[in-house]
């Protein structure tokens, strides 16, 4: 009897096993590859993000030396590492300081909370709680202390595992800035590769693609990032200033509120507490400290957007929240540059091809 069945092809089955087989090596060495680059990728990622957006400054700088692109990312590596790394440095001081301080009065028993302000007790909702409490510190630390105990161990590891964490951003942000001095040594190279990619990626639109990127990165760093990072500089000072207990602590817990533009916000507690436990001059001249640094975007964000592109705030906030799960601190600022570089080039697709409406003609 015959079989209705068709014979198969064999060079075409054949050959159907021999692309099945390149795709799927293919798609193992590309994850071998991210297996080994993962512990890079957000490094390397902001390296690319400081070297973009600093590539003006970088040409300023080898025109002034005479064309010497060597010397000039030097330069550029070390002034960035002494204008990023010494703040971080100085603060990081302050908050091991203050904790070896607070921890050493402790263990001596010589450690004294002053009695709360009489108008304490009279602020809405917390008045009278936020009262007991701090009268109960004041006279009987250790009855207080013990009343939190399972709260406070559980936020004693917590703080630790977040200056581990710190720990490890400040040395991602310096391995990140050698990698952007070493991007701007080779930026003719860089210049070459980037452009086969977006050539690659997007055909004849390459040069608009790949140009529309770099004013993305430009615009984020420097008008979101760059407003955060001024305003926690100043913050800091203000918190120095007025000798904020933690002062490190608090101006990186502010910078991240200034990168999802709360840092307004942010500064209010503080404010509340120097009232409270300061005297009225000395208050005063910190709120009004406060409201400039917290009104300081407003002038800055139209200076440093004014020649970039503006991105809604929603996707700078959505970036740095998932950036900072993702990845950690160097997350915060690497997710707003990626998630708004993706914004641009996807309403740029959007775009491609679309005309815009005839108006209609008034007789």
């Amino acid at each position: 009897m015959s079989s209705d069945r068709p014979i198969p092809d064999r060079p075409h089955l054949k050959r159907a096993v021999e692309i099945s087989i390149h795709i799927g090596l293919v798609v193992l060495l590309v994850a071998a590859c991210f297996l080994v680059l993962s512990p890079f990728i957000a490094m390397v990622a902001w390296g690319l993000t400081i070297a973009i957006a600093g590539y003006p400054t970088y040409c300023r700088l080898q025109k002034l030396l005479g064309g010497r692109g060597g010397l000039a990312a030097v330069l550029f590596t070390v002034l960035l590492l002494t204008v990023l790394i010494f703040p971080i440095v100085m603060l990081s001081e302050t908050l091991v300081g203050g904790s070896q301080a607070v921890a050493s009065r402790l263990q001596n028993g010589t450690l004294t909370i002053p009695p709360p302000p009489p108008n304490v007790a009279t602020w809405p909702i917390i008045g009278r709680p936020l009262n007991d409490l701090w009268s109960l510190a004041s006279t009987n630390l250790s009855a207080a202390l013990g009343r939190f105990a399972p709260q406070l161990k559980a936020a004693a590891s917590q703080l630790l595992s977040a200056a581990a964490a710190v720990g490890l951003g400040v040395l991602q942000f310096f391995i990140s800035v050698v990698v952007a001095g070493l991007l701007l040594s080779n930026s003719s190279q860089g210049a070459r590769v980037s452009r086969k990619l977006a050539i690659r990626l997007f055909g004849t639109r390459a040069e608009e693609f790949e140009t529309l990127a770099g004013a993305t990165v430009r615009s984020v760093t420097t008008g979101i990032l760059g407003v955060a990072v001024i305003q926690s500089l100043f913050a800091s000072l203000g918190f120095l200033v007025v000798r904020l207990p933690g002062a490190g602590l608090w101006a990186l817990m502010f910078l991240i509120a200034a990168v999802l533009q709360l840092g307004g916000p942010a500064l209010i507690p503080f404010v509340i507490y120097v009232f409270a436990t300061t005297g009225t001059a000395k208050a005063v001249a910190f709120l009004i400290w406060c409201i400039l640094v917290g009104l300081m975007d407003n002038v800055l964000k139209p200076l440093l957007l004014g020649r970039g592109l503006p991105v809604p705030i929603l996707v700078v906030f959505l970036g740095a929240m998932g950036g900072f799960i993702a990845m950690g601190i160097i997350g915060l600022f690497v997710g707003p540059i990626i998630l708004s570089v993706g914004y641009k080039l996807f309403l740029a697709w959007l775009d491609e091809g679309v005309e815009p409406a005839p108006r209609s003609v008034q007789g």
